[in-house]
């Protein structure tokens, strides 16, 4: 990956919809030398163009990162979250935490029901540790690609 790849994955993450025409001119290339860039990298798999929805736009009003301990294999607690409407995403660590889930409920009665009746018992599950999100914010995931 050069500096050219690199600009256009910065580019990406400000606008995923950004017309090749507009591209091209901002990393240095014409628009159809843009396209087979990205086409490269989207070929070779280094780079995934997804759409991200914003769980706070989509209903929910609340939500949560949940830091949780388990006995055992956390693969199993992971899977088990990951099959629930409410998970966002769930991630393996090996820090403090065995995972971390993020949710999202309608609200705050909604969100502590489903850490209390869904998560707490789930085979494995030892200790949550809840970090609410308080406010309206967009979700927007950006990493630096140098």
């Amino acid at each position: 990956m050069d500096e050219i790849d690199r600009a256009i994955l910065r580019e990406l993450q400000i606008d995923g919809r950004i017309a090749y025409a507009d591209l091209g001119p901002k990393v240095g290339l014409s628009a159809s030398a843009a396209r087979q860039r990205l086409q490269r990298l989207l070929d070779s798999r280094t780079v995934q163009v997804v759409g991200v929805t914003d769980p706070m736009a989509m209903g929910g009003q609340s939500m949560a990162l949940l830091g949780i301990t388990v006995d055992g294999d956390p693969r199993a607690v992971a899977d088990e979250l990951a099959r629930r409407d409410e998970v966002v995403y769930s991630v393996l660590t090996s820090g403090g935490f065995d995972l971390f889930a993020e949710v999202v409920a309608s609200g705050p009665r909604e969100l502590l029901d489903f850490v209390n009746d869904v998560v707490r018992p789930v085979e494995g599950v030892r200790e949550i540790r809840s970090f609410p999100y308080f406010g309206i914010h967009t979700h927007r995931f950006l990493w630096d690609v140098g």
